[in-house]
């Protein structure tokens, strides 16, 4: 053999001796494989319509009674005599977001100009009670079907919209009873790991207090987070 052989297969040998090696540390050392996480569920619990002396304060009694966290897109004509409620909501951590001044949806709609002039008020209320302004916005029945105008009037106004996919049907059926609120927020969701759920805590939603710590109290059996916006 000649030494340009021997020099060849000095280097295969090597190369034999190196690959088993890597193939014996391979087999004792398994590599760890980073798995994707699933999305964290969760809910958003939101009350439209308040605040009332009547029911929001049993809404916020079972909040924080189940250290849960929710969002309030309130009405400024009806918050303007119940201020206390805003600085308690706000005082215990909660979001005090924008869902109209009037609520008079012929009056709200009727231009670009009157919409984001009642967004204002109504947050301007917000700002007095709280030291903060809102950047949070309901549209009054949602924006589903609205006038795309207005609602890259509100997006441009620096406003983050926020309509729901869940609902407690709280303003839907009649004479519920706590277990058809709580059916309703079980069947209703339209996507089950991030789930937004519609309620109310007008002074007519008794019922809406009485069924809510049954319908926390389901999804966090079921590992659901409860977050704000």
């Amino acid at each position: 053999m000649n030494r340009k052989n021997t020099v060849i297969c000095a280097f295969m040998l090597l190369f034999v001796l190196v690959a088993t090696q890597f193939l014996n540390i391979t087999q004792m050392v398994k590599p760890r494989i980073a798995l994707a996480e699933e999305p964290q569920k969760c809910v958003y619990l939101t009350f439209d319509d308040g605040p009332s002396d009547k029911v929001t304060p049993k809404i916020l009694d079972v909040l924080k009674e189940e250290n849960v966290k929710a969002t309030f897109f309130i009405v400024g004509k009806l918050a303007e005599r119940r201020k206390y409620l805003i600085e308690r909501a706000f005082n215990e951590g909660h979001t005090v977001a924008v869902h109209s001044y009037s609520h008079v949806y012929k009056d709200i709609y009727s231009s670009v100009e009157s919409l984001l002039a009642d967004i204002d008020r109504c947050n301007e209320l917000i700002h007095e009670v709280t030291g903060e302004y809102a950047t949070v916005y309901r549209f009054p029945g949602g924006s589903f079907g609205l006038n795309q105008e207005l609602i890259n009037a509100v997006t441009a106004h620096g406003m983050r919209y926020v309509d729901w996919n869940a609902s407690m049907r709280d303003a839907e059926i009649c004479n519920a009873t706590p277990d058809d609120l709580l059916k309703a927020a079980v069947d209703t969701p339209a996507n089950r790991d991030h789930i937004v759920m519609l309620a109310h805590d007008t002074t007519d939603k008794t019922v809406t207090a009485q069924a809510l710590k049954s319908v926390i109290k389901y999804y966090k059996n079921r590992g659901y987070a409860f977050e704000k916006f």
